[in-house]
């Protein structure tokens, strides 16, 4: 069973070619939006597929320029058990919309809270400290996405019982693999990332998500086929708390 938990399906080239071919794999996505006005065209994507749900997401590297679009995420969260792509980015180029981030994470959060939960695919680059800090009081399951703060900083994310999607590019560096064997094993679950990482300087699909389970099994120092197990039961337990919310 394949799983990625954080895909930009509609924005490969060909996204209902690359949803019926996750069809045909048989396995599992969730597939992310970057604003909600995304939102409609994307679900289109799980048209006769069971295994696909669609998140509803405002990119915080698009927060400045779409933050207008709040009052549409608001009308559209109650369509969906999941919210991502999410967050605050710091990174060079963002950190100077700041400000209009910070709005629109929390204004998100507040709606998700104010919703009983959900399910979150969130983005905390150069800013996992001010997103933890942000999720202290939010109700819901938080998955840090492609996670890449520090080790203090994952401990501030286990004690907030986070989850984890980690994907074929995140383990191609020393850091990410050394951030894996912190990270608690009933928390961790698989994610592409694709279009927009790429191993080898080619774009990853979805089922490429399947192949972070041979590096997850050598962090662990497990076989592929016992690490493949621990993550696919930890997807049944996520669904099973989506299932509530």
């Amino acid at each position: 069973m394949i799983i990625d938990m954080h895909c930009h399906l509609d924005l490969y080239p060909d996204p209902f070619d690359v949803a019926m071919k996750c069809g045909d794999e048989k396995m599992y996505v969730l597939s992310v939006t970057t604003t909600p006005k995304a939102w409609n065209g994307t679900l289109k994507l799980e048209q006769g597929n069971s295994r696909i749900r669609t998140a509803l997401g405002l990119h915080p590297q698009l927060a400045h320029e779409r933050y207008g679009e709040l009052d549409l995420f608001d009308s559209l969260l109650s369509e969906t058990r999941y919210v991502g792509e999410i967050g605050l980015d710091g990174g060079k180029g963002f950190k100077e919309h700041w400000e209009k981030q910070l709005l629109v994470f929390r204004h998100i959060l507040k709606g998700v809270t104010k919703a009983g939960g959900k399910v979150m695919s969130i983005h905390s680059r150069s800013s996992a400290s001010e997103v933890l800090n942000e999720l202290r009081s939010v109700e819901g399951v938080p998955i840090l996405h492609w996670f890449t703060g520090s080790k203090p900083e994952l401990k501030q994310a286990i004690a907030l019982d986070c989850w984890y999607s980690v994907g074929p590019a995140m383990l191609t560096s020393k850091r990410g693999r050394e951030l894996l064997a912190q990270m608690p094993k009933d928390r961790v679950l698989t994610e592409s990332d694709g279009p927009f990482a790429k191993v080898n300087r080619k774009p990853l699909m979805p089922w490429d998500a399947g192949m972070a389970v041979k590096g997850i099994a050598d962090v662990w120092g497990i076989p592929e086929l016992e690490a493949q197990k621990v993550i696919v039961n930890n997807f049944k337990s996520l669904v099973a708390v989506a299932e509530f919310l």
